[in-house]
Parts: C-alpha cells; structure tokens; sequence
C-alpha cells in the first residue's frame, strides 16, 4: 500500500509541475489574444487552451508518465487530447458563465473565472482522465504485479524439477555401491572360510593316513 502511495505523490508531484507551466503557457497566450490581438474572452480561452494542451502532453508523455509503454502512442494521443477538450469546455465553459451569464466583465474577473475556478476544475478533471483511460497507469501497473508472482512460480517449478531429481538417485546409487561392496566383502569372506577349512580338512585327513601306515 505504502509504495503505492509513493508512486501516486510522485505522479501527483509531476503532473503538477507540468501543470503549472500549462497554466503559465495558458495565461500568458489568454492575456497575449485579449490584449495585444483584441480577441474576444472566448476565443482566446480556446487557443491558450490549446496551446497549453500541446505544451502539456509532451511533459506528461515524456516526463511524468514516460515508464508507460508507448506501442499505443496513436490511441493514446487521441484519447488525450479528446478528454482535454472535455476539460477545455469545462474551463471555458466558468469563463462564458461568468463572463456573460453574470456580466463579470473585468479582465481581472475573467483570469479568475478561467484561470482560478475552471483552471482547478479542468485539472481534477484531466488528471483523472490521464491516469485513468489515456496513460492507464493502473492496468499496467496490475499487469506487472501478475507477472512478477507469475515469474516466481516458474523459478520455484524449475527449481523443485532439478533439485529432487538430480538428487534423488544418488542416496540410492550410494546406498546400493555400499550395499554392493558390503555383500561382496562379507561373499568373499566366507569363500575364503570355506576355502582353508577345506585344506585343513585334508591335511588332518593326510595325517592320519601317514599314521596307520
């Protein structure tokens, strides 16, 4: 549970930096539209967003989520910038209500709407939805975890296969070498017993032949 949490903080640590220069890209492209190119709030929410959009996946992609395998780099960029265009509607979508549903038409009532309320709104929001359906960082991380027990138990049968088996005949081949050369000693012995009883036998049986004669 522990490492988990670790990794979590981690990524949450990460996604926030890379956040934040989205959010420094956002402002100073939203303020650049209004200001200098006197596009209407609307339309300039749309293009910092997108601009931001860009400026976050390459962070993400390549830094805060760069361990997760990228053979599914095309569904991946879909999915991405599909949820980020759900976040750019909720953020845009403050915007549009205060700005004009509650007449806050200050530039300063605006940079709240967007870039304070919608800003935490749609980061909530992305954050879930990366992790969750575009990086799946939860799946591949239980598809790891199956793997690894998967590993051990093959390293136990392989190991559980060489070890009695190599070791199984030898207490046997042992016990019969031993065996073996028990038995032939004691055989050989007792051949041996027989052998110069037989010779003292007719020794003694020579004797007394020589005796009565």
């Amino acid at each position: 549970m522990r490492p988990r949490l670790e990794r979590l903080v981690g990524e949450l640590v990460k996604f926030g930096a890379v956040g934040a220069l989205g959010f420094l890209v956002n402002v100073a492209i939203f303020n650049l539209c209004i200001h200098s190119f006197q596009l209407a709030p609307i339309r300039s929410g749309v293009i910092s967003q997108v601009v931001a959009i860009g400026t976050n996946y390459l962070g993400n992609r390549y830094w805060t989520y760069r361990h997760i395998d990228k053979n599914r780099i095309h569904r991946e960029t879909m999915l991405f910038f599909f949820f980020s265009g759900i976040g750019l509607v909720l953020e845009n979508g403050i915007l549009a209500l205060s700005h004009y549903g509650l007449g806050y038409t200050s530039p300063l009532a605006d940079n709240v709407a967007k870039n304070v309320i919608g800003l935490c709104l749609g980061t909530l929001f992305r954050f879930w939805a990366y992790r969750t359906w575009v990086f799946r960082v939860g799946q591949q991380q239980d598809e790891r975890t199956e793997r690894a027990p998967r590993r051990d138990e093959a390293d136990d049968a392989d190991g559980d296969g060489a070890g009695p088996g190599a070791e199984g005949p030898l207490p046997g081949s042992v016990s019969r070498g031993v065996l073996g050369s028990v038995s032939g000693g004691v055989s050989g012995s007792g051949a041996g017993r027989v052998e110069v009883g037989g010779v003292a036998a007719e020794e003694q049986r020579e004797d007394r032949r020589q005796l009565l004669k």
